[in-house]
């Protein structure tokens, strides 16, 4: 292991153990939803709706894992499309799988953003499937589009609500492949004030935090990755990068 490797390590283990940097971390977390921070930003081109130190995550974790398949459930303005897409194209470069896509679902593909992820140079990369994530028939097309992939990579990010996330980890986090990730977002909403999501159905007690609680107690094949929280200190998804170990 390389100096500065181990510098690196030591830091995210001290970041741990660091109750000032956590609480400011946690009140600037609390003080940026109300201003959308996370809606400010863009990946070539597309609005992502990413805080940017979980991007940055999900690259190093990309580039680590090299995924043939990444399965994303949430769509949006399809910014998170494209930068799993760009991601595969630069891995594919890099020598990684070639022939590697992403797979999005969303009940409902507003045409404009539809139109304009298919008009992008990464949607070579890219397909969509329009439903309920956790439809049956949209559970067995996702399914269906994995048989043969090597490695998979998921990511959660649709309706935020306690059932319908732990419907959606019950649908696909057994396709995450043993030593890659099925990654919860918006896990934070636990941790939020009550008035922060008033005008939405999920909320404290009822969020992925509380889903991803109830999987894991029957579903030991996966353990919550601390070190990525504690690197990250600002993040939506705290305890929600979850790594398969088996």
């Amino acid at each position: 292991m390389g100096d500065f490797k181990k510098e690196v390590i030591d830091r995210i283990a001290a970041n741990s153990a660091n109750v000032e940097f956590a609480q400011s971390a946690k009140d600037f977390t609390t003080s940026s939803v109300g201003p959308k921070y996370s809606y400010n930003f863009s990946w070539m081109g597309r609005p992502i709706i990413q805080y940017p130190q979980d991007i940055i995550a999900m690259q190093e974790l990309i580039w680590a894992i090299q995924p043939d398949l990444i399965v994303e459930t949430g769509i949006a303005h399809g910014g998170s499309l494209i930068f799993s897409a760009s991601m595969l194209e630069l891995n594919a470069a890099c020598g990684g799988p070639r022939d590697a896509t992403v797979l999005g679902v969303d009940i409902d593909i507003r045409p404009h953003n539809k139109a304009a992820i298919e008009a992008h140079p990464m949607s070579k990369r890219i397909s969509m499937i329009e439903g309920s994530s956790i439809a049956p028939d949209v559970i067995a097309q996702v399914k269906a589009k994995a048989v043969g992939k090597k490695k998979v990579l998921v990511m959660l990010d649709s309706n935020h609500t306690h059932d319908h996330v732990l419907a959606e980890l019950l649908a696909y986090a057994d396709l995450t492949s043993v030593g890659s990730y099925c990654v919860v977002f918006d896990t934070v909403i636990e941790d939020l004030p009550a008035g922060l999501s008033a005008d939405r159905p999920w909320g404290p007690g009822d969020n992925p935090k509380t889903a991803v609680r109830k999987y894991l107690q029957t579903h030991a094949e996966f353990e919550i990755d601390k070190d990525i929280d504690h690197k990250l200190m600002v993040s939506v998804a705290k305890d929600g990068y979850l790594r398969r170990i088996k």
